[in-house]
């Protein structure tokens, strides 16, 4: 396997949720504020002309204990099956990358208004991309149900 390496976040997540709860992300404004000690306001320049923006950031607070390699039940439900790490979203993930599609509510120079990102205040994030529609699936969506389950109150 490769061997490590070092990112550095482009910027921080300020909102007002410091719990990881996993429901009801919507409801909490989120802006992105970049560290303006390597970028100004051109790094974000067009990005509003984008409905969205797919997020990806660092879940810092998860201690190396919590970390799942293997397969568990999404969100400790029994009801729904055990699955492998990388056929759900949780937090705990080997690498501890998030990902995230939002919708862009405005730019304001180096800070980025957002709806819909699933992090918490301090959060890192390691990059910001548009949406493109040609980026998104081609074909027919597959998910099973205990999938479409776990989202009903999310959002």
């Amino acid at each position: 396997m490769a061997g490590s390496f070092t990112l550095k976040p482009v910027g921080i997540v300020r909102c007002d949720r410091s719990d990881p709860i996993d429901d009801d992300w919507d409801a909490v404004p989120t802006r992105i504020e970049l560290d303006t000690a390597v970028f100004d306001h051109e790094a974000l320049m067009g990005l509003d002309t984008f409905s969205h923006a797919e997020v990806i950031f660092l879940f810092d607070q998860v201690p190396d204990e919590k970390i799942v390699t293997g397969a568990r039940h999404p969100r400790g439900n029994t009801d729904w099956p055990k699955i492998g790490i990388f056929a759900q979203r949780g937090k705990n993930r080997p690498n501890r990358l998030g990902a995230t599609v939002c919708e862009i509510l405005s730019v304001d120079g180096t800070v980025l208004h957002l709806k819909g990102l699933d992090a918490i205040d301090g959060t890192p994030v390691l990059d910001i991309k548009p949406v493109m529609s040609g980026f998104q699936p081609r074909g027919v969506l597959r998910e099973p149900d205990w999938a479409k389950a776990i989202m009903e109150t999310y959002w």
